[in-house]
């Protein structure tokens, strides 16, 4: 699951204290990630009432996170960079709030960062004129005043909290902001064919391994065979993954499979 990716990530930034914001998927989600000790990490859930938009899921979740600074981490964002330099400086440089952003070639369907002096001077979402090619990555950094933000700024349009709208607020109030332009690659996953490209991109980065039983069959390229798997009269074509528990027989499986 692309929440696992999110989780191992601010596990991997010396995070250990994770709360998960749920609505009707709760059941699915704690049955899938449980108490988090696989990951090294303890996970709270946080219940929200209603898709009542991202700045809602920050007012939600003040009475778990009290005055500490946080991360927030969009669930179904794959982000190829590493957190943990991030997380240390924002906590030693303390700024209000860190955003991360990426360059994009379509900052038109984003939220568009404004940069100058090395802070986020402003936030446009989704604009017909981009005041540049800078959009919003789903990982945030706040410290407490963001609530007082949350709690200042209305419904968008949507019926909404806009985390934008907060992030904007803090600015006007002359709080900092501070951007970080990520290297790696990035994908929001929300629409179909982006889930797709970043299955893609997950599995060409693929290591090759054999854990369950392969009979009589071929393997070729980057494929990872679970333990508990069996392959039978098959050939498979990487980069492929064959999970815990499957059973392939007498068939061929292509690239690009999970």
């Amino acid at each position: 699951p692309i929440l696992f990716y999110g989780i191992e990530a601010l596990a991997a930034s010396g995070i250990r204290e994770i709360g998960i914001v749920v609505g009707d998927t709760k059941r699915e989600i704690m049955d899938a990630v449980g108490d988090g000790a696989r990951f090294g990490v303890r996970v709270t859930y946080i219940e929200q009432e209603a898709p009542l938009g991202l700045a809602h899921a920050v007012l939600v979740s003040e009475p778990y996170l009290g005055a500490d600074p946080f991360v927030m981490y969009l669930g179904d964002n794959l982000i190829r960079e590493t957190l943990a330099p991030l997380v240390q400086r924002f906590g030693e440089e303390k700024p209000n709030a860190q955003i991360l952003l990426a360059h994009v070639p379509n900052p038109q369907q984003f939220g568009v960062a404004e940069l100058a002096g090395g802070k986020v001077v402003r936030l446009v979402e989704k604009p017909s004129r981009p005041p540049s090619d800078l959009a919003l990555v789903g990982v945030y950094m706040f410290d407490r005043t963001v609530f007082e933000a949350v709690k200042a700024i209305t419904p968008s349009a949507r019926g909404e909290l806009e985390i934008t709208d907060a992030i904007q607020r803090l600015i006007d109030t002359g709080r900092t902001v501070r951007p970080h332009v990520i290297q790696g690659w990035w994908k929001d996953t929300g629409k179909l064919e982006d889930l797709l490209e970043a299955n893609r991109i997950i599995l060409d980065t693929l290591e090759p391994r054999v854990e369950g039983e392969v009979e009589a069959s071929e393997i070729h390229g980057k494929v990872s065979v679970e333990a508990g798997a069996k392959i039978v009269r098959s050939v498979v074509r990487g980069p492929a993954i064959i999970g815990k528990g499957a059973s392939i027989e007498n068939a061929y499986i292509g690239p690009f499979t999970a």
